[in-house]
């Protein structure tokens, strides 16, 4: 009698761990829902505020326009070395700055890799799209904190063949291979774009909104 009490004791604590796991558990993820959530309603009320315009004429673009090449911002260390290193899990660098060892995600294609050979600092908004998006009546200097910015989401690190197959595309002809990037390569791409008063096609300001559907 005495091990039959005990056994329903024991069973009645095992159904009350388990509502107690599964809402530990759908905390996390609720608040993480919450934050997408907020950062697509924003992202949407900037979009409404951005110019829509044909765009503009690639003539005259040149990548040596934005950045000859990556400046040194920290000591020895370039705007991409920053990246690299803030990207990164486990980095190791030379006394030059450089990394020698690593480990990135890249959030385009999901792929893990393990040297900084395979791995490029995209810029978000591709240079020749932002010039075609407005950058081309910018000063260079705009257009040099533009390519070089460490505060939006314009520097990241991907794979060396995600960033090929990107290109100077925009989000009506090329989205992420990562369904589960949609939204936050939208909101980022707008943030962009907003902070920089940079204007969408049409068609591009439709694929945006489709991607913020996922958030």
């Amino acid at each position: 009698m005495i091990f039959l009490r005990r056994a329903a004791h024991v069973a009645v604590l095992a159904l009350m761990v388990i509502p107690i796991a599964a809402v530990l558990a759908a905390k996390p993820a609720a608040a993480e829902q919450r934050k997408r959530s907020q950062a697509a309603a924003l992202a949407r009320s900037m979009l409404t505020q951005l110019k829509i315009a044909r765009p503009l004429s690639i003539s005259g673009y040149s990548r040596a326009k934005f950045q000859p090449s990556w400046p040194n911002r920290r000591g020895k260390c370039s705007t991409r070395e920053i990246v690299l290193a803030r990207d990164a899990r486990s980095i190791r660098r030379d006394s030059r700055c450089h990394p020698v060892r690593g480990t990135w995600f890249s959030p385009y294609d999901g792929k893990r890799l393990k040297s900084e050979k395979n791995v490029d600092v995209d810029h978000l908004v591709p240079l020749s799209y932002a010039w075609r998006s407005g950058a081309k009546r910018w000063s260079p200097a705009k257009r040099r904190a533009f390519a070089n910015d460490l505060t939006r989401p314009e520097l990241i690190t991907v794979s060396h063949s995600a960033n090929i197959a990107k290109g100077g595309k925009g989000p009506q002809s090329w989205r992420p291979q990562r369904r589960a990037y949609w939204c936050r390569y939208a909101t980022s791409w707008i943030t962009v774009k907003h902070h920089y008063g940079l204007f969408v096609t049409s068609r591009e300001r439709v694929a945006l909104l489709n991607m913020l559907r996922t958030c």
